[in-house]
């Protein structure tokens, strides 16, 4: 009986898991990707979210970017472009909102 329990508890954690990667959106993947310290797959997770709440799902890809390219970001947010200017006040949102949800 025990051992029915633990097989149905592990086949559930594993599609769970599966089925939440698959899922995954580009914020997420590049979190998990990364090799920071704070990374791991909760608290990536709860990044996407944040980034689901605030940015298009282009900015989103957009963003991921940072991650593998950081002067990209230094780029853009000293950018003399109406269109760089917005999407940074977009990701700055997108930051705060992740600190305040996810910190």
């Amino acid at each position: 009986m025990i051992r029915t329990v633990l097989a149905a508890t592990a086949v559930a954690l594993t599609v769970s898991l599966v089925a939440s990667l698959a899922h995954a959106g580009p914020i997420q993947n590049a979190c998990n990707r990364s090799d920071r310290r704070a990374a791991n797959p909760s608290v990536c997770a709860c990044i996407q979210q944040a980034a689901d709440m605030t940015l298009r799902s282009s900015e989103q890809r957009r963003a991921a970017k940072f991650f593998t390219d950081p002067d990209e970001a230094q780029r853009v947010r000293l950018s003399d472009s109406a269109r760089d200017d917005e999407f940074w006040e977009r990701y700055r949102n997108f930051g705060s909102t992740a600190e305040a949800v996810c910190g």
